[in-house]
Protein backbone atom coordinates (compact mmCIF):
# COMPACT_ATOMS: atom_id res chain seq x y z
CA UNK A 1 0.00 0.00 0.00
CA UNK A 2 1.17 3.37 -0.83
CA UNK A 3 2.24 5.67 1.87
CA UNK A 4 0.19 8.49 2.73
CA UNK A 5 2.08 11.91 3.15
CA UNK A 6 1.77 14.69 6.26
CA UNK A 7 0.38 16.72 3.42
CA UNK A 8 -2.48 14.09 1.81
CA UNK A 9 -3.67 13.74 5.93
CA UNK A 10 -3.93 17.31 6.63
CA UNK A 11 -6.27 17.41 4.15
CA UNK A 12 -7.92 14.53 4.16
CA UNK A 13 -8.47 15.75 8.03
CA UNK A 14 -9.80 18.97 7.40
CA UNK A 15 -12.23 17.75 5.06
CA UNK A 16 -13.67 15.16 7.43
CA UNK A 17 -13.63 17.88 10.07
CA UNK A 18 -15.95 19.84 7.47
CA UNK A 19 -18.08 16.88 6.52
CA UNK A 20 -18.71 16.09 9.75
CA UNK A 21 -20.74 19.41 10.30
CA UNK A 22 -23.12 17.70 8.12
CA UNK A 23 -25.54 19.48 6.07
CA UNK A 24 -25.34 23.62 5.81
CA UNK A 25 -22.21 25.90 6.32
CA UNK A 26 -19.00 24.68 6.46
CA UNK A 27 -16.69 25.14 9.63
CA UNK A 28 -13.33 26.00 9.86
CA UNK A 29 -10.94 24.82 12.59
CA UNK A 30 -9.22 27.09 15.21
CA UNK A 31 -5.13 27.49 14.68
CA UNK A 32 -4.18 24.29 16.94
CA UNK A 33 -1.89 27.21 18.56
CA UNK A 34 -4.22 29.61 19.92
CA UNK A 35 -5.96 26.76 21.93
CA UNK A 36 -5.36 27.53 25.30
CA UNK A 37 -3.72 25.33 27.61
CA UNK A 38 -1.45 26.42 29.82
CA UNK A 39 -0.81 29.74 31.98
CA UNK A 40 2.14 31.55 30.29
CA UNK A 41 3.14 35.61 31.82
CA UNK A 42 2.00 38.80 29.79
CA UNK A 43 4.30 40.16 27.89
CA UNK A 44 2.42 43.31 28.48
CA UNK A 45 3.49 46.37 26.42
CA UNK A 46 6.29 44.88 24.97
CA UNK A 47 6.60 46.90 21.34
CA UNK A 48 9.33 43.97 20.60
CA UNK A 49 8.29 40.44 18.86
CA UNK A 50 5.50 38.39 19.65
CA UNK A 51 2.57 39.76 22.36
CA UNK A 52 -0.34 37.00 20.99
CA UNK A 53 -0.20 36.00 24.71
CA UNK A 54 -1.94 32.76 25.63
CA UNK A 55 -5.40 32.06 27.34
CA UNK A 56 -5.34 30.73 30.97
CA UNK A 57 -6.88 27.44 31.79
CA UNK A 58 -9.93 29.05 33.97
CA UNK A 59 -11.75 31.63 31.49
CA UNK A 60 -12.35 34.83 33.35
CA UNK A 61 -16.06 35.96 33.14
CA UNK A 62 -17.27 37.39 29.62
CA UNK A 63 -19.74 40.25 29.98
CA UNK A 64 -21.79 42.36 27.09
CA UNK A 65 -20.66 45.53 27.80
CA UNK A 66 -21.86 48.37 25.99
CA UNK A 67 -20.04 51.26 24.20
CA UNK A 68 -21.86 54.75 26.19
CA UNK A 69 -19.61 56.96 23.92
CA UNK A 70 -22.31 56.87 20.89
CA UNK A 71 -25.89 58.34 21.36
CA UNK A 72 -28.42 56.13 20.68
CA UNK A 73 -30.10 58.81 18.98
CA UNK A 74 -28.24 61.90 16.90
CA UNK A 75 -28.22 64.44 19.04
CA UNK A 76 -28.53 68.39 17.56
CA UNK A 77 -25.60 69.33 15.32
CA UNK A 78 -24.46 65.73 13.98
CA UNK A 79 -26.75 65.93 11.17
CA UNK A 80 -24.89 68.47 10.27
CA UNK A 81 -21.62 66.65 10.05
CA UNK A 82 -22.87 63.77 8.92
CA UNK A 83 -23.92 65.53 5.96
CA UNK A 84 -20.40 66.73 5.42
CA UNK A 85 -19.74 63.22 4.69
CA UNK A 86 -22.30 61.96 2.67
CA UNK A 87 -20.36 61.20 -0.35
CA UNK A 88 -19.09 58.16 1.51
CA UNK A 89 -20.41 54.17 1.07
CA UNK A 90 -22.17 55.48 -2.10
CA UNK A 91 -23.40 51.68 -2.54
CA UNK A 92 -24.77 51.43 1.14
CA UNK A 93 -22.57 48.55 2.08
CA UNK A 94 -21.59 49.59 5.44
CA UNK A 95 -24.18 48.90 8.57
CA UNK A 96 -25.66 52.72 8.81
CA UNK A 97 -25.38 52.56 12.38
CA UNK A 98 -22.04 51.77 12.56
CA UNK A 99 -20.64 54.03 10.40
CA UNK A 100 -22.41 57.11 11.75
CA UNK A 101 -21.09 56.67 15.05
CA UNK A 102 -17.70 55.96 13.47
CA UNK A 103 -18.07 59.46 11.08
CA UNK A 104 -19.01 60.79 14.15
CA UNK A 105 -16.49 60.12 16.73
CA UNK A 106 -13.82 60.47 13.60
CA UNK A 107 -14.65 64.27 12.94
CA UNK A 108 -14.90 65.32 16.50
CA UNK A 109 -11.62 63.64 17.16
CA UNK A 110 -9.80 64.12 13.84
CA UNK A 111 -6.76 65.23 15.59
CA UNK A 112 -5.93 62.43 17.68
CA UNK A 113 -5.75 60.31 13.74
CA UNK A 114 -2.74 60.69 12.29
CA UNK A 115 -4.10 58.26 9.37
CA UNK A 116 -6.53 59.77 8.75
CA UNK A 117 -7.01 58.43 4.89
CA UNK A 118 -9.34 54.65 5.98
CA UNK A 119 -11.63 54.38 8.68
CA UNK A 120 -12.96 51.16 9.44
CA UNK A 121 -16.20 49.54 11.02
CA UNK A 122 -16.74 45.81 12.24
CA UNK A 123 -20.29 44.32 12.95
CA UNK A 124 -20.16 41.91 15.18
CA UNK A 125 -23.71 41.54 14.72
CA UNK A 126 -22.96 39.56 11.43
CA UNK A 127 -22.14 36.16 11.29
CA UNK A 128 -18.41 35.07 10.65
CA UNK A 129 -19.56 34.02 6.54
CA UNK A 130 -19.85 37.86 5.66
CA UNK A 131 -17.78 40.24 4.88
CA UNK A 132 -18.09 42.07 8.13
CA UNK A 133 -14.98 44.41 8.18
CA UNK A 134 -15.70 47.75 6.26
CA UNK A 135 -12.67 49.95 4.97
CA UNK A 136 -13.76 53.54 3.90
CA UNK A 137 -11.86 55.39 2.26
CA UNK A 138 -12.40 58.62 3.54
CA UNK A 139 -11.15 60.82 0.04
CA UNK A 140 -13.00 58.98 -2.50
CA UNK A 141 -15.85 57.33 -0.02
CA UNK A 142 -15.24 54.13 -1.86
CA UNK A 143 -15.50 50.92 0.56
CA UNK A 144 -13.33 47.75 0.66
CA UNK A 145 -14.65 44.60 3.03
CA UNK A 146 -13.56 41.37 4.34
CA UNK A 147 -13.73 38.33 6.06
CA UNK A 148 -12.37 38.42 9.48
CA UNK A 149 -12.75 36.18 13.34
CA UNK A 150 -13.93 36.79 16.32
CA UNK A 151 -12.80 36.00 19.57
CA UNK A 152 -13.07 32.28 20.72
CA UNK A 153 -15.04 33.30 24.41
CA UNK A 154 -17.37 35.45 22.40
CA UNK A 155 -18.30 32.42 20.15
CA UNK A 156 -18.57 29.35 22.47
CA UNK A 157 -20.31 26.79 19.96
CA UNK A 158 -18.66 28.16 17.59
CA UNK A 159 -21.56 28.61 15.37
CA UNK A 160 -20.40 32.02 13.92
CA UNK A 161 -21.67 34.44 16.10
CA UNK A 162 -19.97 36.86 18.46
CA UNK A 163 -22.51 36.70 21.07
CA UNK A 164 -20.15 37.62 24.17
CA UNK A 165 -17.49 40.61 24.91
CA UNK A 166 -15.19 41.07 27.20
CA UNK A 167 -12.26 43.85 28.08
CA UNK A 168 -10.37 40.90 30.88
CA UNK A 169 -7.28 39.47 29.90
CA UNK A 170 -7.39 35.87 29.42
CA UNK A 171 -10.93 35.94 28.28
CA UNK A 172 -9.99 34.91 24.82
CA UNK A 173 -12.77 37.20 23.39
CA UNK A 174 -13.64 40.13 21.16
CA UNK A 175 -13.99 43.70 22.89
CA UNK A 176 -16.08 46.64 21.34
CA UNK A 177 -15.52 50.13 20.90
CA UNK A 178 -13.37 52.53 19.22
CA UNK A 179 -9.40 51.48 18.19
CA UNK A 180 -6.80 53.83 17.11
CA UNK A 181 -4.20 51.53 14.97
CA UNK A 182 -0.42 51.51 16.35
CA UNK A 183 2.67 50.47 15.39
CA UNK A 184 3.17 47.09 13.42
CA UNK A 185 5.89 44.02 14.10
CA UNK A 186 6.89 40.75 13.42
CA UNK A 187 5.30 38.45 16.16
CA UNK A 188 4.62 34.57 15.88
CA UNK A 189 2.01 34.85 13.22
CA UNK A 190 4.12 37.25 10.93
CA UNK A 191 3.30 40.75 10.20
CA UNK A 192 0.86 42.64 12.43
CA UNK A 193 -0.55 45.82 13.84
CA UNK A 194 -0.86 46.76 17.46
CA UNK A 195 -4.46 48.10 18.42
CA UNK A 196 -5.13 51.25 21.16
CA UNK A 197 -8.35 51.01 22.70
CA UNK A 198 -10.14 54.37 22.91
CA UNK A 199 -13.48 53.17 25.37
CA UNK A 200 -14.03 51.64 28.51
CA UNK A 201 -14.86 48.35 26.72
CA UNK A 202 -11.48 48.53 25.11
CA UNK A 203 -9.24 49.73 26.97
CA UNK A 204 -7.06 46.82 27.85
CA UNK A 205 -6.49 45.51 23.96
CA UNK A 206 -2.66 46.48 24.48
CA UNK A 207 -1.97 44.83 26.96
CA UNK A 208 -4.10 42.16 26.17
CA UNK A 209 -2.13 41.33 22.94
CA UNK A 210 -5.49 42.01 20.51
CA UNK A 211 -3.78 42.37 17.33
CA UNK A 212 -4.66 42.52 13.50
CA UNK A 213 -2.70 39.73 11.81
CA UNK A 214 -3.30 36.96 9.29
CA UNK A 215 -4.95 33.50 9.67
CA UNK A 216 -4.77 30.30 8.26
CA UNK A 217 -8.17 29.66 10.41
CA UNK A 218 -9.55 32.76 7.96
CA UNK A 219 -10.58 32.03 4.20
CA UNK A 220 -12.27 34.62 1.96
CA UNK A 221 -14.93 32.71 1.57
CA UNK A 222 -18.47 32.38 2.98
CA UNK A 223 -17.31 29.82 5.48
CA UNK A 224 -17.82 30.09 9.37
CA UNK A 225 -13.59 31.03 10.34
CA UNK A 226 -11.68 29.84 12.75
CA UNK A 227 -11.96 31.66 15.80
CA UNK A 228 -8.88 33.87 17.57
CA UNK A 229 -8.41 34.99 21.03
CA UNK A 230 -9.69 38.14 20.97
CA UNK A 231 -7.94 39.14 17.73
CA UNK A 232 -9.32 40.71 14.40
CA UNK A 233 -7.69 38.00 12.24
CA UNK A 234 -7.37 38.28 8.17
CA UNK A 235 -6.74 35.71 5.64
CA UNK A 236 -2.66 35.91 4.90
CA UNK A 237 -3.99 36.74 1.58
CA UNK A 238 -5.57 39.89 2.65
CA UNK A 239 -3.08 40.67 5.81
CA UNK A 240 -0.35 42.71 4.40
CA UNK A 241 -3.44 44.79 2.72
CA UNK A 242 -5.13 45.68 5.27
CA UNK A 243 -2.92 46.35 7.75
CA UNK A 244 -1.05 48.74 5.40
CA UNK A 245 -4.29 50.56 4.40
CA UNK A 246 -5.39 51.51 8.37
CA UNK A 247 -1.83 51.34 10.21
CA UNK A 248 -0.49 54.14 11.89
CA UNK A 249 -3.08 56.19 13.59
CA UNK A 250 -6.54 55.20 12.04
CA UNK A 251 -10.08 54.86 13.87
CA UNK A 252 -11.33 51.30 14.03
CA UNK A 253 -14.95 51.09 14.81
CA UNK A 254 -16.36 47.59 16.36
CA UNK A 255 -19.66 47.20 17.25
CA UNK A 256 -22.66 44.90 17.56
Amino acid sequence: MALINSKTLLVLSTTFLLAACGPGTPVLPDDPNNEPTVEMPSEGNNSQGSTETPGVVETPEVTTPTTPEVPDEVVDGDEAILKLYDYLDPNHIVPTAGLKAAVLYFHKNKTSFKNQNVISVLDFSQKSTQKRWYFIDMKTGAVWNVHVSHGKGSDSNHDGFAEKFSNVSGSNASSLGFYKTAETYQGSNGYSLRLDGLSSTNSNARSRAIVVHGASYVQDSAVIQGRSWGCPAVSQANRDKVINLIKGGSLLYAFK
